[in-house]
């Protein structure tokens, strides 16, 4: 016996007193002849001839026509009819040949064989008749005595026979080809394995009764002796399907099956196939066939063949549901992934699902935590909290991971709520020995008949966790239609925004600065102003968050800084050569890596000297790292631009970072410069922030600066520089250099 592992072919005999053969004694199925013709002597004499006969080991079966159109008639109701014996002359003299073409043409019967009788030698049809009308022969009826008969319909029958095979094989490829480029991978092995059937079968010409084993994935673990699993089945066995092939009442069967599926064999004998198909190697599955009839030498060495090449099929159904478990499943925590989770909400959108819930799940500062604790443990974190989600919610809830630290939970709203989901990250997670408390943030949407398919409550989920995020940690937000009215608009605004920017709709303003001591004009704000095209004003507040979260700030900003300059160098040129120029600087600028260079070509570009520019950032910078960025703002000082920090008060203060910043002036937000006049909190605010200023060496300007009281008090506090409506609105460049020049001609006055 070969070793386990070969691919051998064992030949056994056939054992006729077998349980299985004992127990379905197989009859072959006739050949169906059709005999058409208008002489009731004509079709006695063919009974008489063809009475006991066989061909190709089954007997035959002769149905009678009388005209063309019975013969149609019994064509459409009887199938598998292998020849017709045809007179060509009946009712008329090409009834015959119309015949024949509705047999083609109507009825589609391209593989049953069609053979012309005739009475007279005259009445044959010519060759070019025989070949447009697809006649397969033709004889005289004189011709046809009982020898010639038989040769005439052994011939066609073995055509007829090799058509059919033809077509199963055809079928049963398209079939194992179908199954191995689906993507779930039990059903792809079962109607991989079912093509098994049908294309051994068709290639030893029986009927595809038979089965198909493999190793069960989830072996009994009381027994040492593995089990086996039928994954597909046909004809009487069918019914079989997903049974241990022990609970199977036929032996020679599980005989069969077993020995191939131990030894890694195919076993073949007269009247039965049991091929084995391996995967690797050590892993396979095993096909029985039942055959009716004795399998030839030719047939076996076709199964040899055919054995050892659909093996390489098998592999590609492996590949495919290994490529499917990528596509459709997060390898790092195990969950389906988003591709999964929108095929699951397509799904049960189609089943007419409603009133079901969608969260997306946010781990609250895990960038943060990533960043610290490095990514080892950041995806400690990650499976731990999938872990959670899973044990939290039952089988009908479906979890997925989505991307970064987002999962989703899908499920019915008793058990997908905020509550349940705040509740499941009570307790802390032991990551390394050590306990992690953990927030989230969370946006649900409900599913209504609204939605078409997966990826728009996706959407609206996600815009929902973005407004929880934006009200804290630990924060649930359910979507309701102002929220997507909202966000919508915002959409619209950026899109708007994006339009205006590329049809220069925005322009820049300019707020002068002044000193508190001499009045003097020393610089101006450039302030970004958006005018749309029906001249209505789009306030700061609303565009410039926009951009900010859409990044088109980037590109907005630039254009700001170089615009800025060009306007400062005519300022320069009209008679005020010490103005300096400030500029708001985003975080999100300020993050990229050529900032220092947009800079440097900015000034070039524009012939602007270091020390007239000065850039005004936010305490926002703080919030990402400032270690970075300091620098970074080391390098802009020592070039001489000045560093501004703006809206002092109103964010991130602190010492520590106050310290460290490169800043060279401090501006008093608005709000607290308003609250002098009341002497109240904010007054003693703006105080404190002026004694801070002066302690650390830096200029303090203060914004928003309406009357002259306010300005006299600042500068009794000490406070250096101011802007404000008392001095100047914001103006466009022409108003502002009239504007320089009034207060020129004042100041001579």
């Amino acid at each position: 016996m070969s070793q386990p592992g070969n691919d051998d072919l064992v030949f056994i005999d056939d054992d006729s007193t077998s349980p299985l053969h004992s127990q379905h004694v197989q009859v072959p199925t006739p050949w169906r002849i059709l005999v058409v013709d208008d002489d009731r002597d004509v079709h006695e004499a063919t009974e008489f001839a063809l009475a006991g006969t066989q061909i190709l080991g089954r007997p035959l079966q002769l149905l009678h026509a009388h005209s063309g159109r019975h013969a149609l008639e019994t064509l459409s109701a009887e199938p598998d009819i292998a020849v017709i014996l045809l007179d060509v002359v009946m009712d008329n003299e090409d009834d015959g040949l119309k015949t024949v073409g509705a047999i083609r043409q109507d009825l589609k019967l391209s593989n049953t064989r069609i053979i012309l009788r005739t009475g007279q030698p005259g009445q044959a049809p010519e060759a070019d008749t025989i070949t447009r009308y697809d006649i397969n022969d033709y004889k005289t009826k004189s011709e046809l005595n009982q020898n010639k008969l038989f040769t005439t319909l052994t011939t066609a029958i073995r055509s007829y026979d090799q058509l059919l095979r033809l077509d199963t094989s055809r079928r049963g490829l398209e079939k194992i080809v179908a199954a191995s480029n689906q993507f779930i991978a039990e059903q792809g092995l079962q109607a991989f394995a079912e093509g098994v059937i049908t294309q051994i079968a068709s290639l030893i010409g029986v009927s595809p009764d038979g089965l198909v084993c493999a190793i069960d994935d989830e072996p009994d673990s009381r027994s040492s002796v593995p089990e086996f699993r039928i994954i597909a089945a046909a004809g009487r066995f069918s019914h079989l399907i997903q049974h241990r092939l022990s609970d199977i009442d036929h032996p020679h069967i599980i005989a069969n099956l077993t020995q191939a599926l131990r030894t890694q064999q195919s076993l073949i004998a007269e009247r039965d196939v049991t091929l084995y198909f391996r995967k690797s190697k050590d892993e396979g599955f095993a096909a029985y066939i039942d055959s009716a009839i004795p399998i030839c030498d030719v047939d076996q060495n076709l199964l040899e063949v055919f054995c050892t090449n659909i093996a390489l099929c098998a592999k590609n159904v492996d590949l495919v549901t290994e490529l499917r478990r990528d596509a459709f499943l997060d390898r790092l925590v195990g969950l389906p992934n988003r591709t999964a989770l929108i095929a699951e909400i397509n799904e049960r959108l189609r089943r007419g699902a409603r009133n079901e819930v969608l969260a997306v799940v946010d781990v609250d500062q895990f960038a943060a935590t990533n960043d610290v604790l490095g990514h080892q443990y950041g995806d400690a974190l990650l499976k731990a909290t999938a872990r959670r989600l899973r044990s939290r919610f039952g089988n009908e809830v479906f979890v997925a991971r989505l991307a970064g630290d987002a999962f989703a939970v899908l499920g019915q709203p008793t058990e997908v709520n905020a509550d349940h989901i705040q509740r499941s990250f009570a307790q802390p997670f032991q990551i390394e020995g050590v306990d992690h408390r953990v927030s989230v943030s969370s946006g649900l949407v409900e599913m209504d008949e609204t939605y078409e398919n997966g990826p728009e409550l996706l959407k609206d989920s996600y815009i929902a966790l973005r407004r929880a995020k934006a009200q804290g940690m630990s924060q649930s937000v359910l979507f309701s239609r102002a929220i997507g009215f909202e966000s919508r608009e915002r959409a619209q605004l950026l899109r708007d925004l994006r339009q205006g920017f590329d049809n220069q709709q925005l322009f820049l303003a300019f707020q002068p600065q002044v000193n508190l001591a001499t009045g003097e004009v020393f610089g101006a704000e450039a302030l970004l102003r958006w005018r749309q095209p029906d001249g209505s004003m789009v306030p700061p507040d609303r565009f410039i968050p926009v951009a900010e979260q859409s990044s088109l700030i980037i590109g907005m900003g630039s254009w700001l800084l170089e615009a800025a300059l060009r306007s400062l160098h005519r300022f320069r040129a009209a008679g005020f050569p010490e103005m300096r120029m400030a500029v708001n600087i985003s975080p999100v600028q300020l993050r990229q890596p050529d900032f220092f260079n947009l800079i440097q070509r900015a000034l070039q570009a524009t012939n602007t000297s270091p020390h007239n520019l000065e850039l005004e950032i936010t305490e926002s910078v703080a919030v990402g790292g400032l270690d970075a960025l300091i620098p970074l703002l080391d390098q802009l000082r020592q070039q001489g631009i000045s560093i501004a920090l703006d809206d002092f008060g109103t964010g991130y203060s602190s010492l520590s970072y106050l310290d460290r910043l490169p800043a060279s002036h401090l501006k008093i937000d608005r709000s607290f410069v308003r609250a002098l006049r009341c002497d109240g909190n904010g007054a003693r605010i703006a105080r404190t922030i002026i004694m801070l200023g002066r302690e650390m060496g830096m200029t303090v300007i203060a914004e928003g600066v309406e009357d002259a009281a306010t300005a006299d008090y600042l500068l009794e506090l000490g406070c250096n520089e101011a802007q404000g409506y008392h001095f100047g609105r914001p103006m466009i460049e022409g108003e502002f250099l009239n504007w320089l020049d009034q207060q020129a001609v004042r100041k001579i006055a």
